[in-house]
């Protein structure tokens, strides 16, 4: 099957969108699928950097660059990526962008639009237009619970439409990982210190004062970030000095290859989010979000502490992680305490989400979407 993939996200960078619209095409592309990807600009970068930049694992695939001007709301980009996908017979358009989801339908092709969050300003009335089309669709939802925003917003908008598809990870990259000392080791950390990390960026809601304070609690521990923008990062290396804490690290943007070596020398893994959380637009995602380094922390097999919010508990629940209550430091100390005094939990928490992040890859995950398209 030919798929014309497009996104307006650009090419090559850091942002998370970024990442999970390459890593989807990258599990479409393992499943067999034609594809092609549309992203906006004038660039040359061709599949070989964009695969050594994300760390895909598939097939090549060709990545075509387009003229978009911001002005034109994505008009140009959409009506440029339509002539394309004709000329080379796509069966199906599949986009993270609402004008073009909404333009292919009304033109009569098959369509798959994958959303993240919940309409907003001018989306609003693309996306209802979209979803009172009659060509057939699939709305892919990264939760239950967007999924159930979206149908309680738009009462029009059938459930058989919508298909829940997590994000994901690409098992080779936790594959054949050191041990925990062996990586510790690897890493330059200390074999006597317990490690504990926290993967993502640095934007509101992250978590990045509770981790500051979680340090402060325990000096017996050492304390790594890895991730966030330059000017983030430097903000919080501050905000440590000004605490006078010498256990912290924030290492910065760190090679995607890297991060799972870099996790795996961690006794614990942090998802200390708020209860409002930030991307790199703004907005807030605490009610809907899937993050891809629950994923990511589960494939490593060690011990995850996470706020106790409900989309949360899509995935994980007490078997594979210990829950805290958000921007609770009190209860993130216990957390947290709990598990450093019972390495036994520790190990049984990280193998049960171990086992459990098998049906959670890049590739069963482009499977729920082509076994689930001719199916209402």
């Amino acid at each position: 099957m030919i798929i014309a993939c497009s996104t307006t996200t650009q090419l090559p960078s850091e942002t998370a969108n970024s990442i999970q619209a390459v890593m989807a095409c990258d599990g479409l592309r393992r499943c067999g699928a034609e594809i092609s990807l549309f992203v906006p600009g004038s660039g040359n970068i061709g599949f070989e950097q964009v695969r050594e930049h994300y760390g895909m694992h598939c097939d090549p695939f060709p990545v075509k660059y387009v003229s978009s001007n911001p002005r034109l709301h994505r008009m140009d980009f959409t009506l440029s990526v339509l002539s394309a996908a004709k000329k080379m017979n796509a069966a199906v358009h599949y986009t993270w962008t609402i004008q073009l989801a909404a333009a292919a339908a009304l033109q009569g092709t098959e369509t798959a639009y994958e959303i993240h969050d919940l309409p907003t300003g001018g989306g609003i009335r693309w996306f209802d237009l979209y979803t009172r089309t009659k060509t057939p669709k699939k709305i892919i939802c990264i939760t239950k619970a967007l999924r159930d925003r979206l149908l309680a917003q738009f009462p029009h908008l059938r459930k058989e439409d919508c298909l829940i598809m997590p994000n994901g990870f690409s098992p080779e990259d936790y594959a054949g990982l050191p041990t925990l000392q062996e990586a510790k080791q690897q890493m330059g950390f200390s074999a006597e210190r317990p490690a504990i990390s926290c993967s993502g960026h640095l934007y509101q809601g992250r978590g990045s004062e509770l981790f500051l304070d979680l340090a402060a609690r325990f000096p017996e521990a050492d304390f790594h970030w890895f991730g966030g923008t330059p000017d983030a990062v430097e903000r919080c290396r501050q905000e440590a000095a000004r605490m006078g804490l010498n256990n912290t690290v924030f290492h910065g943007s760190v090679p995607r290859k890297k991060l799972p070596l870099a996790q795996a020398a961690c006794d614990v893994l942090l998802m200390p989010y708020a209860k409002q959380i930030a991307g790199s637009g703004g907005g807030n995602s605490a009610e809907i979000c899937s993050p891809m380094k629950m994923f990511e922390y589960m494939a490593e097999g060690r011990c995850i502490l996470s706020s106790a919010l409900p989309v949360i508990g899509e995935v994980l629940d007490e078997s594979c992680a210990i829950f805290c209550e958000p921007e609770d430091t009190g209860s993130w100390t216990a957390g947290l305490r709990k598990a450093l005094d019972d390495p036994a939990l520790r190990s049984r928490l990280g193998e049960t989400a171990k086992s459990r992040s098998e049906k959670y890859t890049w590739q069963k995950r482009a499977e729920i979407y082509l076994n689930g398209r001719n199916h209402a």
